[in-house]
This record gives structure tokens, C-alpha cells and sequence, in this order.
């Protein structure tokens, strides 16, 4: 389970983020600016939250009272950027070999070719970024995400740089995947129609304040009732 209780003073608001996640996949859901991202950012350690706790699976990654802060990489939490961070000088086993330093060396290309498997990445192994379509590029951050088997998986804005046909395209890929995992999943948009599609429930967060976890649905139901009220 994942136990986010934080505060973070920005420019424009302080970010209040309360919510849990047990083993399923949540939406973190609101207009660009509403402090999404820079939650994602506090959980997986790359931002301080200047108070608060955040606990995944019993171990305590923050706790600003007991003074606690572990590092990235120590967290073990998958974070998928908006532009997928990838090693621009790498080529795609590189990447995907970087979330495998933990590893005997010995192990490494079987799990290597394990990986390229999995995210139908084969032929693509001495390709750099710049020469991968945006589907590939997902797919290489994706596998190297997986090559450090993390415990939560958050997903910021995964199809923003995608075009409408190929992200059609992706959304059941990404629903398998998350399938798969079968851990705790965050994730952030401000597309309905996206979260419909991937998540059952939901958390409304406006101003940097998130609300009460929501079904859905039932969420995207009022919604469209504000909005036929507006006509």
C-alpha cells in the first residue's frame, strides 16, 4: 500500500496531497497546473515535501518529523517522465541495461533479453532515442522502469506527447501493463477519457489540494451533467 500525507509550499499554492493506494490504480485528476506532477515528484524523492509522511508497503520512504528522506533509488519506485528521460547517448539495451546495475553481471542479458521481449523491442537493441517513433520510446522507458522491479509504478501524463491515432493505439497496451504488474499504479492526467479507460477510481486534486478518492464513473457522470447544465 501506498500512504501519501504531504505539504509543499510552491509559488502559487501549498501542495496538500492526503491519499492511499492498495493494490490497484488511482488517478491523480485535474486542470495542467494543479500539482500532479510535483506530487509524483515528492513520491518517488525527486522533490522535498517540507512536511508530512509518505509509506509504501509498510517501509517509510519521508517523514519529515523523524527525519527520514531516502533517495531515489532506494525508494524503489517507478517513475514514467512525460518525455520518458531516456539516455540521449545510450542506445536502447543501454537504457534499458542502466535499471540493471543491481544485478550480477552474470544475470544481466538474460534479464536484458527478457525485457526486450516483454516490450516487443526486438531489432531495436543498437537504436538511439532520436531515432525511435514516441511508442518506442515508452516502451524503452517502460523496460528499463521494470529492469529495477519497483514496488509502485507512476505514470505522469503518459500520452501527452502522443498523437490522437497512436495513443489510441497505446491505452490498451498501458491497461496490460499495469495488468501485469499488479502493484500499486499512479496515474496523473487531465483526460477523462484516459482515466476512464485505465482507472476505476480517481482523486480530484485543484490548486494543489487533492479531494476524496472517487469512483470513476460516477466522477465522469457529474461531470457531464455540469456540463449539459452549462449549455
Amino acid at each position: 500500500m501506498l500512504y501519501v500525507n504531504i505539504e509543499k509550499k510552491l509559488d502559487r499554492y501549498t501542495l496538500k496531497a492526503a491519499f492511499e493506494c492498495d493494490h490497484n490504480t488511482l488517478a491523480l485528476f485535474g486542470a495542467s497546473g494543479a500539482g500532479k506532477s510535483m506530487t509524483l515528484k515528492c513520491i518517488a524523492g525527486i522533490e522535498k515535501p517540507d512536511k508530512g509522511v509518505i509509506q509504501l508497503n509498510g517501509k517509510t520512504l519521508f517523514d519529515s518529523e523523524k527525519k527520514i528522506n531516502l533517495p531515489p533509488q532506494k525508494r524503489h519506485v517507478g517513475y514514467l517522465f512525460q518525455d520518458y528521460a531516456l539516455f540521449p547517448n545510450m542506445t536502447v539495451s543501454g537504457n534499458i541495461t542502466a535499471g540493471l546495475r543491481k544485478l550480477p553481471k552474470a544475470e544481466r542479458e538474460t534479464k536484458l533479453r527478457e525485457l526486450i521481449n516483454r516490450f516487443h523491442l526486438d531489432g531495436l537493441e543498437d537504436r538511439k532515442p532520436d531515432t525511435l517513433s514516441g511508442g518506442e520510446k515508452q516502451r524503452v522507458a517502460l523496460a528499463r522502469i521494470f529492469a529495477s522491479s519497483p514496488e509502485v509504478l507512476l505514470l505522469d501524463e503518459p500520452f501527452s506527447s502522443l498523437d490522437t491515432m497512436l495513443k489510441l493505439q497505446l491505452i490498451p497496451y498501458i491497461r496490460g501493463i499495469i495488468a501485469d504488474f499488479g502493484g500499486e499504479t499512479i496515474l496523473v492526467s487531465h483526460d477523462i477519457d484516459e482515466v476512464r479507460q485505465l482507472c476505476h477510481a480517481l482523486i480530484p486534486i485543484a490548486d494543489g489540494v487533492t479531494a476524496d478518492a472517487q469512483d470513476t464513473e460516477e466522477y465522469y457522470i457529474t461531470l457531464k451533467e455540469q456540463f449539459e447544465n452549462l449549455k
